[in-house]
């Protein structure tokens, strides 16, 4: 496992990389997020970036969308896949957050839990970005195989105990950005099918770089 100086390190060339350490997905209201983050399972943030304009500007408001035809729903979402659970799940979490929260985006793991779709990593995201809770980890596919290969978890691939490795390394007032970068990262350079090791910023504090090396 890393030392805190590597950790460090590796954190603060993330940073330098990617400045804003935002999520991809697009919004302009809390509850938009949270619908955008369940319509990218299993999809592209730009996919979903495309659609959620047409998805927002017809069911203008929670209110709309908790009373929306889920067909309807369905049709406007389908290029994003699985459509008819991800709709089902949209105007039901939209009729739940009214119903049970008053309209708001609830603040806690325990309630974010109980709305329909909502797992760990999505209640992470929501927590981090929306209320800026420290040492919210969100452990998407990214985040678990880079963290691996970097050698800060032990290469589990089960988000729950990378989500435990992590919190435990991580500073808390960085985990939720670095995740986000970890994204970023994972798109641009250490790409699943095509890691570019030999330019990558990271390669001076990454097991699997320097194992391969050897």
């Amino acid at each position: 496992m890393k030392t805190q100086d590597e950790v460090w390190s590796i954190v603060q060339t993330l940073k330098g990389l990617y400045p804003d350490g935002i999520c991809s997905l697009q919004y302009k209201k809390d509850y938009e997020l949270l619908f955008a983050v369940r319509m990218s399972a299993q999809c592209t943030d730009q996919r979903v970036n495309l659609v959620t304009p047409g998805l927002f500007a017809r069911f203008p408001t929670l209110e709309a969308l908790a009373g929306a035809d889920v067909a309807e729903v369905e049709e406007l979402i389908h290029s994003t896949g699985f459509f008819r659970a991800k709709a089902r799940d949209i105007v039901l979490g939209a009729q739940m957050i009214l119903r049970d929260y008053g309209g708001k985006v609830p603040g806690t793991m325990e309630e974010l839990l109980r709305i329909p779709g909502v797992g760990r990593k999505t209640a992470n995201l929501l927590l981090g970005d929306l209320y800026h809770v420290p040492g919210v980890v969100v452990a998407d596919t990214h985040c678990i195989r880079i963290a691996g290969l970097l050698g800060l978890t032990d290469g589990s691939k089960d988000p729950g105990k990378v989500e435990q490795q992590l919190r435990a390394v991580l500073p808390p007032e960085e985990s939720n950005n670095f995740c986000h970068r970890l994204v970023l990262f994972g798109r641009a350079v250490c790409v699943a099918r095509r890691p570019q090791c030999g330019s990558c910023p990271l390669a001076p504090w990454c097991d699997y770089f320097n194992r391969q090396g050897k």
